[in-house]
């Protein structure tokens, strides 16, 4: 079988994964730009000069994301709750629940022992459960946004900010910062805000374990300790690729079982 294609078009990042009898060969995240099928075709060509192949050496090419219509090269779209939900059960074979934040959504899944999705629900109307929300915040702080993750671990005295609205949000952090509060204590407050948000979501769902967390806010440690803290539940880390690639790589899954059966 020749190789097969998974591509994720997000609102602030787009990714391409390529796997071989279902191993990775290659991957890459770039930054969406306002064309999705740009976008789409930058990543799936760093991917290709990674793996050292063309397009033609694609069987099959799943596509999946906001922007997954766009993409010219694939031979179907399906949705990013499916593909989130195959990726990460392949990573964590024993996941029945998966937290995907993203740069403007955030999507709490649940499944069986088949990776079937079983439940789910999503937040795409506010900003306060997703990157988005750390962005703005990073920028208040004039501070990158991985460092929000890094910097809360050092926190001792974490502020708590009053609204999980985004625009209170950051009138409560410039607020902490004329009072000359620590930047990590903020940065702790900031965090555990997001992950009450996502909590909500996650308690109203009833998620069983095991847990585990997908897309870019997956890599800020400060979240993540935060709502296995607040949820009163371990989550599981993606450890074996960059969680944020988890929906692109279940977008080449399905394209691996597609090839096989074509």
């Amino acid at each position: 079988m020749r190789m097969v294609a998974g591509c994720d078009v997000g609102s602030l990042a787009t990714k391409a994964v390529i796997m071989e009898r279902r191993r990775v060969v290659a991957a890459a995240i770039v930054r969406s730009g306002p064309k999705p099928a740009a976008s789409a075709q930058a990543a799936m060509d760093q991917a290709l000069a990674q793996a050292g192949c063309g397009l033609s050496d694609i069987a099959y090419c799943v596509g999946t994301g906001y922007g997954r219509e766009k993409i010219s090269f694939m031979n179907e779209s399906l949705s990013e709750i499916s593909c989130h939900g195959k990726g990460a059960q392949f990573l964590v074979p024993s996941a029945r629940s998966v937290i995907d934040i993203g740069g403007q959504d955030c999507k709490v899944i649940r499944l069986d022992a088949k990776g079937s999705l079983v439940k789910f629900v999503t937040n795409d109307k506010c900003a306060s459960g997703t990157g988005r929300f750390l962005e703005v915040m990073a920028k208040v702080l004039n501070i990158a946004v991985a460092e929000l993750g890094e910097l809360a671990l050092k926190s001792r005295d974490p502020v708590t900010l009053a609204s999980m609205c985004t625009v209170w949000a950051q009138a409560d952090v410039i607020k902490h910062i004329n009072a000359r509060r620590p930047a990590e204590d903020i940065c702790a407050g900031v965090n555990a805000a997001m992950a009450n948000r996502v909590a909500m979501m996650a308690n109203a769902l009833q998620l069983e374990n095991d847990i585990c967390m997908t897309g870019g806010v997956a890599k800020n440690k400060g979240v993540v300790q935060a709502l296995g803290r607040i949820m009163g539940k371990r989550i599981k880390e993606i450890r074996q690729i960059d969680p944020q690639l988890v929906g692109a790589l279940g977008a080449a899954l399905f394209a691996s079982e597609k090839a096989t059966k074509n």
